[in-house]
C-alpha cells in the first residue's frame, strides 16, 4: 500500500534520524540492504545498517557516488519505472542497467515500491541476491516501514501542532507570486485564514502586507533563490478578521526540485509583542535622550543665572562695601569724622548681600526642606498663594512623615513644577496639596479648578517638565499619573514606596 503523509519534507529527516535503527532492526532480517531515494532529483536520503557494513561507506560517502555504481540502474531507469508505475501499490521488481561496482553481492535484484512523503514521491528500493523474496517477506518489509512511517508521522505531526508557529511549504510561481504547497494548521491563528484556503489563494499572503514589507519580501525570496541561502524575513501583515497589524517572522530553507523549481521549508512565528517592546525601548530611549538634552540645557540656564546673580547681585555689593570702607577708612586716617548715614548705608548694603545668599541657597536646595516635607509643601502652598494671588490649600494626615533626602527634593520640586504649569496654563481660582500616608506609600496629590489638561498634551515630544516629574517618580521606584477631572480642573498624583 502507498503511505501518504502529511507531515512537510522537512520532518523527513527527523523521521530517517529517529528511525532509522528501528528499520535497521525490523527490516535486516528481510533484506540486506534497503535505501530510500527522494523521487525529484534522485538523491539517496536513507540507507540501512547493512548497506553501510555491505558497501564500505556511510551515507554520505553513499550520496557522493552514481547510482549506477550502488544500485546498477541510472536515475533515468528509475525515473522511467516512477513514472511507468506511479500507481502501483506492491514492491516490483526492477531490472538493472549494469552489474553494481560497490557492494559484496556480484549478483543482485531490485524491488522497488513508491511511497509518498509529505505528498511527494520516494522510492524504497531492496537490494538482494538472485534468491527471491517471498510474498510474507515482503509483507513484512512493506509492514514494518509503514508502521514505522506512520509513528513518525504522528510524532511530527504532534511536534508540528505544538508549534508556536506556521509551518510551511511554499513556491514562487512565474510572476513572482508565493504558491503555499503545505501550511500547518497554525496558519489560523496566525494569520486568520484556514490553511486549506489560503494554500488555494496563496496570493492573499503577499494582499496582507502593506507595498513597502512587500517588496522587501519579494526582495529576500529572489536574493535567497539565486544564492541557495536561508530566507529571513520580518514584516507586518494585515488581519482583517481582527482589524489589527501582526508583526511576523519567516525564515526558511531553500532547495532545487528536479524541475528546478525553488522550494523554501521553514516556519512563520508572531513576533508582534517582542516587536512592540523593541519599539516602544527604542522610543523611550529617544524620549530619555530628548528629556536629558532638555535637562541638560536646564541646568546650563539655571548655571548662567545663578552665575549672573552671583556677579551682578554678589559682585556689585562687595564692590559698594569695598567702596565704602576705603572712603571711612581715609577719612579716620586723615582725621576727618565718619557720618551715621555712611555707616548705615553699608550696613544696608550687607543685609542685601545676605539675601542675596540667601535666595541663592533656597534655589539650590530649599532649606525650608530642613524642617520636613510637611512643613516645606505646606510653606509651598502659602507662597503660591502669596505670590500667584490664587487660594491655595494644604492638608495632610500626619503631623511628620519621614522620607529620604532624594523623595523630599523629588516631592518639593513636583508641587513647585505643578504650581508653575497652574500659574501658567490652568486659570485656576483654587489650588489643593494634599499629602497623606497611606499603607505603607507616600501619596502627594495637587489639584486645581481651572480649564483642565488635554490628555494629548501628556504625549507632547515637547512635555519636558511632565516628563521631567515621571522620570524623577520613576527613579524612585514610584508611579505618577495626571488626569483630567470629571467637572474641572486637573489633578497630579504621586505615589513614593516607604523605604
Amino acid at each position: 500500500m502507498t503511505v501518504s503523509a502529511k507531515l512537510p519534507l522537512t520532518s523527513l529527516p527527523v523521521f530517517l534520524n529517529d528511525s532509522s535503527a528501528l528499520l535497521n532492526e525490523l527490516l535486516h532480517a528481510v533484506a540486506d540492504e534497503i535505501y530510500l531515494l527522494d523521487a525529484s532529483d534522485m538523491q539517496l536520503v536513507y540507507a540501512n545498517a547493512s548497506t553501510l557494513s555491505n558497501t564500505g561507506y556511510d551515507l554520505a560517502g553513499l550520496q557522493n557516488l552514481q547510482l549506477s555504481d550502488v544500485l546498477g540502474v541510472s536515475p533515468a531507469t528509475l525515473r522511467a519505472h516512477l513514472q511507468a508505475h506511479s500507481n502501483e501499490a506492491k514492491f516490483l521488481r526492477l531490472m538493472q542497467d549494469q552489474a553494481p561496482v560497490i557492494g559484496r553481492i556480484s549478483h543482485e535484484q531490485l524491488r522497488v515500491k513508491i511511497i509518498a512523503i509529505a505528498q511527494s514521491p520516494f522510492l524504497l528500493l531492496i537490494k538482494s541476491d538472485l534468491a527471491p523474496i517471498s510474498g510474507s517477506d515482503c509483507h513484512d518489509c512493506e509492514g514494518a516501514f509503514n508502521q514505522v512511517l506512520m509513528d513518525s508521522e504522528s510524532r511530527v505531526e504532534a511536534i508540528i501542532s505544538n508549534t508556536p508557529g506556521l509551518v510551511f511549504q511554499l513556491q514562487l510561481d512565474p510572476r513572482g507570486d508565493i504558491v503555499f504547497t503545505y501550511l500547518s494548521e497554525g496558519c489560523k491563528a496566525l494569520l486568520g485564514f484556514n490553511a486549506a484556503d489560503l494554500m488555494q489563494q496563496s496570493k492573499l499572503f503577499f494582499a496582507m502586507m502593506n507595498a513597502r514589507d512587500k517588496a522587501s519580501l519579494r526582495k529576500r525570496l529572489v536574493s535567497s533563490a539565486d544564492a541557495l541561502t536561508q530566507l529571513d524575513w520580518e514584516g507586518r501583515v494585515w488581519i482583517n478578521d481582527w482589524q489589527d497589524h501582526k508583526w511576523v517572522n519567516l525564515r526558511a530553507i531553500p532547495k532545487v526540485l528536479a524541475d528546478g523549481v525553488v522550494q523554501w521549508v521553514g516556519m512563520m512565528i508572531n513576533i508582534t509583542q517582542s516587536k512592540n517592546e523593541k519599539l516602544e525601548l527604542q522610543e523611550s530611549r529617544h524620549e530619555l535622550a530628548q528629556l536629558t538634552a532638555h535637562m541638560n540645557q536646564i541646568k546650563e540656564l539655571e548655571r548662567t543665572r545663578i552665575a549672573r546673580e552671583i556677579h551682578d547681585d554678589l559682585g556689585g555689593n562687595l564692590t559698594a562695601i569695598k567702596i565704602g570702607l576705603t572712603s571711612i577708612i581715609n577719612r579716620i586716617a586723615t582725621g576727618l569724622p565718619v557720618s551715621f548715614e555712611q555707616a548705615k548705608g553699608l550696613e544696608s548694603i550687607v543685609d542685601n548681600t545676605f539675601e542675596a545668599i540667601h535666595k541663592i541657597s533656597s534655589d539650590l536646595r530649599p532649606n525650608i526642606l530642613d524642617l520636613g516635607i510637611v512643613a516645606a509643601l505646606e510653606w509651598q502652598a502659602k507662597e503660591f498663594e502669596k505670590q500667584v494671588g490664587v487660594t491655595c490649600t494644604f492638608t495632610t494626615n500626619q503631623a511628620d512623615i519621614v522620607v529620604t533626602p532624594d523623595q523630599a527634593i523629588t516631592l518639593f520640586r513636583i508641587c513647585q513644577e505643578s504650581m508653575s504649569n497652574i500659574a501658567k496654563h490652568a486659570n485656576a481660582s483654587a489650588v489643593h496639596v494634599d499629602l497623606n500616608l497611606h499603607y505603607g506609600e507616600i501619596i502627594m496629590k495637587i489639584s486645581d479648578n481651572g480649564i483642565g489638561i488635554n490628555t494629548a498634551d501628556t504625549y507632547k515630544p515637547n512635555s519636558f517638565g511632565l516628563r521631567g516629574m515621571q522620570e524623577r517618580v520613576a527613579a524612585l521606584y514610584g508611579s505618577f499619573d495626571i488626569e483630567q477631572l470629571a467637572g474641572q480642573g486637573t489633578v497630579i498624583a504621586v505615589t513614593l514606596p516607604i523605604e
